[in-house]
């Protein structure tokens, strides 16, 4: 147990936190609803930039992540840390989601570490931060890389433009 996180493992699935008249659980790679999922979402912030109005987008990615750590109250989940990663080299958080009733008290944070200790000693954390959390990561101890690019699923990748960008 790491005092300074308050998180205990127990049986390799289950941590619990106790916040004043709080008792918080994070979990390893429970089962998350769809509706859960879109509930946090909404509760978090996170919704507007998520396709919250297809199931079945948001049911293909909690399917395909293999790494989710989430935190509840009771039955409610109220964190989420959405992963996909080969636990070596590079894991990539898709989704760090915590209902605005519990920001401020440390859950985003944890939801991290626990995150972070399930991976190689070599992987890399990686994210795409929300524009009004640019401030927030670097107290972290991230880095900023200037390197990252994203292409939609509507840009068409193109040989024309493959031949430009090598001349």
């Amino acid at each position: 147990m790491d005092a300074a996180d308050g998180l205990l493992l127990l049986s390799n699935q289950l941590f619990a936190m106790d916040l004043d008249t709080m008792s918080l659980k994070y979990r390893i790679n429970a089962p998350v609803s769809v509706g859960q999922f879109l509930h946090v979402l909404h509760q978090s912030g996170l919704a507007s930039r998520r396709p919250v109005n297809d199931l079945e987008c948001l049911k293909g990615m909690l399917q395909n992540s293999n790494l989710i750590i989430t935190a509840w109250d009771q039955d409610e989940l109220i964190g989420i840390a959405r992963s996909m990663t080969d636990f070596h080299h590079a894991c990539y958080l898709s989704d760090l989601a915590v209902s605005q009733a519990y920001q401020g008290l440390s859950v985003g944070f944890n939801l991290q570490v626990l995150t972070q200790q399930q991976l190689g000693e070599h992987c890399k954390l990686i994210l795409l931060s929300a524009p009004n959390s640019n401030e927030y990561y670097p107290k972290l101890g991230y880095q900023a890389h200037d390197r990252c690019w994203v292409l939609s699923r509507d840009e068409v990748l193109s040989k024309r433009a493959y031949s430009n960008a090598m001349s």
